[in-house]
């Protein structure tokens, strides 16, 4: 399998496998890597992550557990079967729950990497308070990523907006993923505390998950391509 050359992770946010796997297919392997979240897995189970692997691709499966933890533990297993690269799961799920996933994937052969949701880049503040939560998205962020670090998870997966706070609050070692990451001068689309690739990689973040810019192009292999240019040519 291909090493990625760099920090990209392309959404496979398709309804359908064929879909999916036809947009894999333009893409370089040694360029990116490939989420497949609940939709596409949903639809197309075990067998469209295997053919995507199949491709030469490192997968993400964005599944974000959040269970009893033996549930949890179980998930992360039959995961790290599959043979993908990360896995995650809500750090709502309590201490208990994450460390549970660690466990499992620890003993399995070829682990993935375990990280943490913390705040859904959809929700801000009102949202927060609407579900009982208090204080202020980064707030939950820190404190949520504290009990996930803390109980095994490798790293987290943030907005790019609170990469420098973690960064300061638990240095460089924790993997930090950013989704909602688009190329300069793109639209918002659905997910509200979003930023550059650019200004992501400058924050710290190690991995930037970029769906619709790439995968709504018309020529998607070229939108990939300026997106490595636009990282490249950044000081």
């Amino acid at each position: 399998m291909a090493e990625p050359r760099t920090p990209l992770i392309i959404a496979l946010d398709f309804p359908e496998p064929a879909e999916a796997l036809n947009l894999a297919r333009k893409l370089d392997p040694a360029s990116c890597r490939l989420k497949i979240g609940k939709e596409l897995f949903t639809r197309g189970g075990p067998a469209v992550v295997e053919e995507v692997i199949g491709l030469g691709f490192e997968v993400f499966l964005d599944l974000k557990y959040h269970d009893i933890p033996a549930t949890v533990a179980g998930a992360c297993r039959a995961a790290a079967d599959l043979g993908v690269w990360m896995v995650n799961v809500h750090a709502l799920g309590g201490r208990r729950m994450v460390e549970a996933a660690a466990e499992a994937l620890a003993a399995s052969g070829r682990p993935p990497l375990l990280t943490a949701v913390t705040v859904l880049t959809s929700m801000e503040g009102e949202d927060l308070r609407e579900i009982g939560l208090s204080g202020t998205p980064r707030e939950n962020v820190l404190r949520l990523g504290h009990l996930a670090l803390e109980a095994g998870a490798d790293g987290l997966v943030c907005s790019a907006r609170e990469v420098t706070d973690l960064r300061s609050a638990f240095g460089a070692e924790p993997c930090l993923v950013t989704p909602g990451i688009r190329p300069t001068n793109a639209a918002g689309d659905d997910q509200r505390r979003v930023v550059t690739a650019t200004e992501a990689r400058r924050a710290g973040a190690d991995h930037l998950v970029v769906g619709r810019p790439v995968t709504g192009a018309a020529d998607p292999a070229a939108a990939l391509s300026a997106l490595e240019a636009e990282l490249r040519a950044a000081p």
